[in-house]
C-alpha cells in the first residue's frame, strides 16, 4: 500500500505501468477497488494510477470541521506523483469530481471519461432525493452500517447485484465503508458556480458512458452532458446499470481504451 501525505489528509493510492498517466475516481461509498478490471488493463498501455477519495476506503477520514475539495486533493496527489496533466476517468460521484476537476485546473487535464456520472448543479428527482433521506435516517437511528445495508440494497446497484461477482465486491467494499457519510454532513465544498453551469468551460475531449439500465437521474445527466460539453461523445452500454465497469468490464475496458487510443500523445 501506498500513501500520500498531502493537502492535509492522507490518501492512499496505486500507481503502475508507464506511459501518459490515466487516473480513476471511485464512487460513493466505495473505493478504488472497484477498479480492479481496469486498473492492470490500464498499467499495460499507460501510467494507471487510482485511489481513495478523502474518507473513503484506507484513506484519511473526513473531518467536519476541516472544509475541502475534492478535486483539489486529487490536484495535490498529481503534483505529489509528479503528473503534469492526465487523462481522467471517474464514476458517479467521481464523475462529478472529475468534472470540478476540469473546471478548476484545465491544464492539468488531456481527456475526461464520465461514466454514469453525477454533476455538481443538476435538479436530482423527488424519488432520488427521497431515497438518501431514508438511508440517512435509517443511518441515525440504527447506525452507519444499517445506513450501508440500504445503500447496497438501493435501485443504483441492482442491474450489477444480479451477477454473483459484482454483488460480492459490492458487498466487500459497502461492508467495509464507514457510513461517514450517512450521519454526518460532509465539508466537502463544490465549486460556484456549480459544474452544470460551467460546462462550456470545458474543452478537452470527452467520453460519456451511461449503462442503459441507469436510474433517470443518471440518463438526464448524460444527455445534458452531451449537450453541454462541446464535441463529446456518448456511448449507452447496453445490459448494464449504474456500475458499467463493473458490469460489463471487456467491452468498457474495449471502449475506454478506444477512446484515449484515439488522443494520441501530447
Amino acid at each position: 500500500m501506498a500513501f500520500a501525505e498531502v493537502n492535509g489528509t492522507r490518501l492512499h493510492y496505486q500507481a503502475a505501468g508507464e506511459g501518459y498517466p490515466v487516473v480513476l475516481v471511485h464512487g460513493l461509498g466505495l473505493d478504488m477497488r472497484m477498479w480492479d478490471s481496469q486498473f492492470e488493463t490500464l498499467a499495460d498501455r499507460y501510467r494507471a494510477i487510482r485511489y481513495d477519495l478523502r474518507g473513503f476506503g484506507k484513506s484519511a477520514p473526513q473531518k467536519t470541521d476541516e472544509r475541502f475539495r475534492h478535486p483539489e486533493d486529487l490536484r495535490a496527489l498529481l503534483d505529489y506523483l509528479e503528473v503534469s496533466k492526465a487523462h481522467v476517468i471517474g464514476l458517479s460521484l467521481g464523475g462529478a469530481i472529475a468534472l470540478q476537476y476540469a473546471v478548476l485546473y484545465p491544464d492539468g487535464l488531456r481527456s475526461l471519461v464520465l461514466v454514469d456520472s453525477a454533476l455538481d448543479g443538476f435538479e436530482w428527482s423527488e424519488e432520488f432525493d427521497a431515497s438518501f433521506t431514508a438511508i440517512e435516517k435509517r443511518a441515525v437511528q440504527a447506525g452507519p452500517s444499517a445506513g450501508n445495508r440500504m445503500w447496497l440494497e438501493h435501485a443504483l446497484f441492482v442491474p450489477a447485484c444480479e451477477q454473483s461477482d459484482c454483488r460480492t465486491k459490492l458487498t466487500q467494499m459497502v461492508g467495509e465503508y464507514s457510513g461517514w457519510t450517512w450521519v454526518n454532513k460532509s465539508p466537502a465544498r463544490g465549486i460556484r458556480p456549480p459544474s452544470a453551469e460551467r460546462l462550456s468551460e470545458i474543452h478537452v475531449p470527452a467520453l460519456l458512458i451511461v449503462g442503459e439500465r441507469d436510474l433517470p437521474d443518471f440518463q438526464n445527466i448524460a444527455e445534458r452532458l452531451a449537450t453541454g460539453i462541446r464535441g463529446a461523445r456518448k456511448v449507452v452500454m447496453k445490459g448494464v446499470g449504474h456500475m458499467s465497469n463493473m458490469e460489463n468490464p471487456a467491452e468498457f475496458n474495449s471502449i475506454v481504451l478506444s477512446f484515449l487510443e484515439t488522443q494520441g500523445e501530447p
